[in-house]
C-alpha cells in the first residue's frame, strides 16, 4: 500500500509549504483498491475495479486557510502544486479560529496502522478466480428458479455481489504528528426481487461487510434476502393510531442519526440543533445509554484518530438520559469558545436495556422476538421509506414498511405507513434496546422497543 516513498512525498509537500510562508500545514495521503464481481440470475454479469491515489492538503497562511487536493505525486510537480495554492490562500478572507489542533491532543499510538487488526493481508493474494468463486457462492439462482409457485410466489431475479477493498490513509502534519489507518473490507450483497400469485412484486436484500476475509458468510446472504422478500406477501391496511413500535437492528440507526447531528458542534453552533445547551441535561429516558466505541480492536469503525489526527477514546455521548459530550473540532472549539473534543463519532454504540430491570449485556440476551414479546402488540418496523427529522425542532415523519404483531407474534405486513413526532419525545418513551447489533455494522444499534408511537395508515 503506501510507500515509504509517499510518506516521504508527503512530508516533503509541509516542509516545501512551510518554505513558501505557511504557518502550519496538514497533509492527508490515500490510496484505496476495491474489486467487486456481481452475479446475476447465477451467471457473472459485471466486475470492476478501481484503484486511486492523492495527496490532500490543508494550508493555514497568515490566518487564512485553504484546502487543495491532487492525485500527481511527483515532486516537481507537487512543489508547483503547493507554491500556487499558497498564492491563493492569501486572497482569501482571514480567520483567525482555523488552527490546527494543539499536539498534546493527537494520537501518539497510531503507528504501523495496523494496531486495531483491521487490515487482512490475505487480499493481496486473492486471485480473479477467488474472486469469482466466492460471488458464486452467493447465488442460489439455480435452486430457485422452479417450483416456488406452491409457495405463493415465482422468482424475477436475483443479484449478488462479492467485494473487496483495501484501504490505507497516512497523516503527517507540521507539529508533529503522524499517524495511519488501514484496513480492509469484504462485502457480501444479495438482493431478491420476487412475484406473488396477483403479479405483485416485492424485494429483499441481506449484506454483510468484514474486516478479515474468513469472517465472511456466504451462506445465509441470498437465504435471508428472499426470506425478506417473501414476507412482504399480502400487507394488509392498518388503522391509524398510537401503537407500541419495535424497531429492527438492521434500520434502528435511523431513529439515532438526527441525535448525532444534533450533538455536531457545527450545528449547534449554526442554530440548527434541538440539543443547543443540553451538555450535561437530562434529555432522554434513563435506560439510554449511547457510548462511542472508537477503540474497539477488529470492528468496523475503530480507528486510533480523526480527521485532525486528534486521539479518539472510548466515551459516553448520552449517559442514562444525560447528554456528556459534544463533537467539536479544532475550529469550532475556539470559534465557540469552548473545550474541544474529537471531530465526529467514530462506533457508536447503544447499550441493552430494559424498562424496569437492570439489564448488563453479559448477563442477558434479548433478541427482537424478545422484544416482540416484551411489547405485547404493535407494529415492527422493519424498513425506511423516506421523510425527514427537523433539525432544529426534532420534529420527524418517516415512511415506513413492516409488520403488525400481536401477543407477540407477526401477523401480517404493513406498507404505506408514516410515523409522526418528536425524537426527543420518541426517545423518553423508550422501553427496550436490545443485544442484537449486527457484528458487521459500523454503528452498533440494536433492535429497539418505543411506547406510544404515532403510525398515519
Amino acid at each position: 500500500m503506501i510507500t515509504t516513498e509517499e510518506k516521504n512525498i508527503a512530508k516533503h509537500c509541509i516542509s516545501h509549504a512551510l518554505s513558501c510562508g505557511a504557518d502550519g500545514v496538514r497533509a492527508y495521503l490515500n490510496k484505496c483498491v476495491s474489486d467487486s464481481y456481481t452475479i446475476l440470475n447465477g451467471e457473472l454479469d459485471k466486475v470492476t475495479h478501481s484503484a486511486d491515489r492523492s495527496i490532500y492538503l490543508y494550508l493555514f497562511v497568515n490566518g487564512r486557510y485553504g484546502t487543495f487536493s491532487t492525485n500527481r505525486l511527483e515532486e516537481k510537480e507537487l512543489e508547483d502544486f503547493v507554491g500556487k495554492a499558497i498564492v491563493m490562500v492569501r486572497m482569501l478572507g482571514e480567520d483567525a479560529c482555523r488552527q490546527l489542533p494543539s499536539p498534546e491532543r493527537t494520537a501518539r499510538d497510531a503507528v504501523t496502522g495496523l494496531e486495531l487488526g483491521l487490515y487482512d493481508a490475505s487480499h493481496e493474494s486473492m486471485d480473479a478466480d477467488t474472486m469469482l468463486a466466492n460471488a458464486m457462492k452467493l447465488s442460489i439462482y439455480d435452486r430457485l428458479i422452479s417450483g416456488n409457485e406452491a409457495k405463493g410466489y415465482s422468482l424475477i431475479s436475483e443479484e449478488c455481489e462479492y467485494s473487496r477493498t483495501a484501504d490505507d490513509s497516512y497523516t503527517v502534519d507540521s507539529q508533529g504528528f503522524e499517524g495511519r489507518h488501514m484496513e480492509t473490507t469484504f462485502g457480501v450483497f444479495s438482493e431478491m426481487t420476487i412475484k406473488d400469485t396477483d403479479g405483485n412484486k416485492y424485494s429483499g436484500y441481506w449484506w454483510q461487510s468484514v474486516p478479515k476475509a474468513a469472517d465472511t458468510d456466504f451462506a445465509e446472504c441470498g437465504a435471508k434476502a428472499l426470506e425478506r422478500a417473501v414476507s412482504q406477501i399480502g400487507p394488509k391496511k392498518r388503522r391509524s393510531g398510537r401503537y407500541r413500535m419495535i424497531v429492527d437492528t438492521n434500520v434502528a440507526s435511523r431513529l439515532v442519526s438526527p441525535l448525532l447531528t444534533a450533538l455536531n458542534a457545527t450545528s449547534i453552533q449554526q442554530k440548527m440543533s434541538f440539543l443547543e445547551d443540553s451538555e450535561g441535561k437530562k434529555v432522554f429516558s434513563e435506560g439510554m445509554t449511547l457510548m462511542d466505541l472508537a477503540r474497539t480492536p477488529g470492528k468496523n469503525g475503530s480507528r486510533l484518530f480523526d480527521t485532525e489526527g486528534v486521539a479518539t477514546k472510548d466515551s459516553a455521548i448520552i449517559e442514562n438520559g444525560v447528554v456528556r459530550q459534544y463533537f467539536v473540532n479544532t475550529y469550532m472549539a475556539l470559534k465557540m469558545g469552548v473545550e474541544p473534543t474529537v471531530e465526529d463519532v467514530s462506533r457508536p454504540c447503544l447499550m441493552p436495556y430494559i424498562k424496569g430491570e437492570r439489564l448488563q449485556s453479559a448477563e442477558k440476551e434479548v433478541s427482537l422476538k424478545d422484544l416482540m414479546k416484551l411489547a405485547g402488540n404493535g407494529i415492527l418496523v422493519s424498513g425506511f421509506n423516506g421523510g425527514n427529522c427537523n433539525p432544529v425542532t426534532g420534529d420527524f415523519s418517516f415512511g415506513i414498511e413492516g409488520f403488525a404483531f400481536s401477543k407477540g407474534r407477526i401477523t401480517h405486513p404493513v406498507r404505506e405507513m408514516l410515523i409522526t413526532g418528536n425524537i426527543i419525545e420518541l426517545w423518553n418513551n423508550l422501553l427496550a434496546a436490545g443485544t442484537d447489533a449486527r457484528e458487521s455494522a459500523r454503528w452498533q444499534i440494536p433492535s429497539l422497543a418505543f411506547d406510544g408511537v404515532s403510525f398515519s395508515a
